[in-house]
């Protein structure tokens, strides 16, 4: 049991500093280093303190301890899946008001005698 407390501390430990490294190298931004240094500080302690995880399932109903942390973490899988969809739609919901703004200004430059490149500069096929 001892090994387990051991290998789920060391790997919270690893998340974190994997997390810090990949922060300084600009390749992780804050609002996603904070959420992923949670979920190794969640995997530290729950290594270091088993004990927790079934106290905690006593505590909400849960008698088969071991099935809380599945359920917690499905459940923040989800929550993290909807919260990058909700991004996703401000980002297509962005770039498509940014597309009519240019087809409105190249209109208003054709409108003023200026010539508008009506041909896509750049687009990945």
């Amino acid at each position: 049991m001892l090994t387990g407390q051991i290998t789920s501390a060391i790997l919270g430990v690893a998340l974190a500093g994997a997390i810090l490294f990949l922060v300084r190298r600009d390749h992780l931004h804050g609002p996603y280093a904070i959420w992923w240094f949670g979920v190794a500080a969640a995997t530290f302690v729950l290594g270091v303190f088993p004990g927790l995880v079934v106290w905690l399932g006593h505590a909400t109903g849960i008698f088969y301890a071991p099935v809380l942390p599945i359920i917690i973490g499905l459940s923040l899988v989800l929550l993290r899946l909807l919260k990058l969809d909700i991004d996703r739609s401000k980002q297509e919901r962005r770039l498509r008001r940014l597309t009519q703004k240019l087809a409105i200004l190249e209109q208003e430059l054709v409108r003023l005698g200026g010539s508008a490149d009506t041909e896509p500069a750049d687009d990945d096929e």
